[in-house]
């Protein structure tokens, strides 16, 4: 069964549509999933998930997500739901998408405002409710033959990975960035490094000549 579903921006993770809601589910159960196909589609768009087609699985259920032409579209399923006919849905989903105009895409700036898709996921998720349907059956013998290569992971690992980043973010800088930041640039660092050795021992002979002149002046006074 098809449970929720989101078409979202690939370039900032922004929300723009989500399917209405079929079944008689508590609120909290539905934000929740809500909730992880958001961190998904922020994944996406931080590119720390890169396959334009994949399977994340969670609990009894699965998304899977298709990337194409720079919009996300996010399917929830069941985990018996088959995999080709979920696909099969996002690709119907993203079809329909592209009809409308790009450049109005673009400047939607709050989620979840493009209503007006809403409507059109609703008469697809509708339409791939029910796997036993002759027209699903008919898709499903269609692909028969066809395998489908996509990736699957567990939301878990995508969360650690993400946990762990974030730490290595937070991490002081190591000794080696302090001293480079000295110089402001690598660049500048390297120029000073090769340099200021010749310009130590210029000074030096500089003040060697000096003090010996003196010391001859000194010298013939003296005589």
């Amino acid at each position: 069964m098809v449970k929720l579903t989101i078409v979202g921006r690939a370039n900032d993770g922004l929300p723009l549509a989500q399917g209405l809601r079929y079944v008689n589910e508590e609120n909290g159960y539905l934000s929740r999933y809500r909730q992880q196909a958001e961190f998904i589609l922020q994944e996406i768009s931080k590119g720390a998930l890169t396959p334009s087609m994949m399977t994340i699985l969670i609990d009894h259920c699965c998304f899977n997500f298709l990337v194409e032409n720079g919009v996300v579209y996010i399917v929830l399923c069941e985990s018996t739901y088959p995999r080709k006919l979920a696909f099969n849905y996002l690709q119907d989903i993203q079809k329909e998408f592209e009809k409308f105009d790009k450049t109005l895409i673009g400047k939607i700036t709050r989620p979840y405002s493009f209503v007006k898709f809403d409507g059109i996921i609703a008469n697809f998720s509708r339409q791939y409710i029910d796997t036993r349907t002759q027209a699903n059956l008919s898709k499903l013998n269609i692909n028969k033959k066809q395998e489908l290569n996509i990736i699957t992971e567990e939301i878990s690992i995508i969360l650690e990975r993400r946990r762990i980043s974030e730490t290595m973010r937070m991490l002081p800088v190591s000794p080696q960035n302090s001293a480079s930041s000295i110089w402001c640039s690598p660049s500048l660092e390297v120029i000073a490094m090769k340099w200021t050795p010749i310009l130590i021992m210029v000074i030096t002979s500089i003040a060697l000549l000096g003090a010996g002149l003196v010391l001859t002046d000194d010298y013939i006074i003296s005589g």
